[in-house]
């Protein structure tokens, strides 16, 4: 292609486009695995979308309240690199084109989410449950037009395969040990961590090895899977999974470490290590 050519297609655009936030999202959802894939209308869940002072956007929001909806246009800002192909976490572990899915591996990481709006107070948006995480950049807020935005006999080609794949009955069913229950209490007592029903639902539909999905084989016997700043050690006979036991993801080096106060369930990681200390490694035999 001759520049000219180029020129033409791009209508004369800068190498690169620059972009402001107009504001942070605010939730208690630190890592991607607790923001789940798509928003669900029925969990609970209350987020806050904070704009930016001095930039009048309290007159930008005027005629917002009373719309059930609005979509949020931001940016994938964990991640700095893209893939043609991707591995999405739900169905298959079949490689897609990346424009085919919602994937946050973009040439441009822009990401777009439709959420309840629950209010409006001062320049902050009140919201329903999202797949954003604490700290995301935001860029647009638009409303949601029932009668331009919604299209419920529009083809999603292999996605509408894959769905009515994962409304079948579920395959395996999921058993917590007596161990991984009471570290499951205790998560959820002292520190208001619960991170099971989500594992659940992940291993009930697929226990095997998948990248995207944070399920490795730990040995010959045992995988886990990555559960956020947690993880979660199984087995599987059959169409049964025994989750055998709970633990931190991060190891304890990195958690003591000056600088890192910030990693997820930091302190909850520190002292479930206390609580249960790692087995030392077996003893090689001379």
């Amino acid at each position: 292609m001759d520049p000219g050519t180029a020129k033409r297609l791009d209508g004369g655009l800068p190498p690169s486009l620059t972009l402001q936030p107009i504001g942070f999202l605010r939730t208690r959802q630190q890592v991607k695995f607790q923001a789940g894939h798509q928003p669900e209308s029925a969990m609970e869940a209350r987020n806050e979308l904070e704009l930016l002072s001095g930039h009048g956007y309290e007159q930008a929001l005027q005629d917002l309240a009373g719309m059930d909806r609005v979509w949020l246009l931001w940016w994938f800002h964990r991640n700095d690199t893209w893939r043609p192909l991707v591995l999405p976490p739900r169905g298959p572990a079949r490689r897609r084109g990346v424009f085919a899915t919602r994937s946050p591996h973009r040439p441009s990481p822009l990401g777009l989410t439709c959420v309840t709006l629950l209010g409006i107070a001062g320049r902050r948006l009140l919201l329903g449950p999202c797949d954003l995480v604490d700290g995301t950049p935001v860029f647009d807020v638009k409303p949601y037009i029932a009668a331009h935005d919604a299209f419920p006999d529009a083809r999603a080609g292999w996605i509408d395969t894959m769905e009515a794949e994962l409304r079948e009955p579920v395959r395996f069913t999921v058993i917590l040990s007596a161990t991984a229950m009471t570290q499951r209490q205790w998560l959820q007592e002292k520190w208001q961590i619960d991170f099971t029903p989500r594992l659940i639902e992940l291993l009930s539909r697929d226990p095997t090895p998948h990248r995207t999905r944070r399920i490795r084989r730990r040995n010959p016997k045992q995988f886990d899977i990555g559960c956020g700043a947690w993880r979660a050690v199984f087995t599987v006979t059959g169409e049964t999974v025994d989750v055998i036991a709970l633990e931190p993801a991060y190891p304890l080096t990195f958690l003591q470490r000056p600088g890192y106060e910030d990693v997820p369930d930091r302190d909850a990681q520190l002292a479930f290590r206390l609580q249960w200390p790692p087995e030392p490694p077996p003893t090689r035999q001379p």
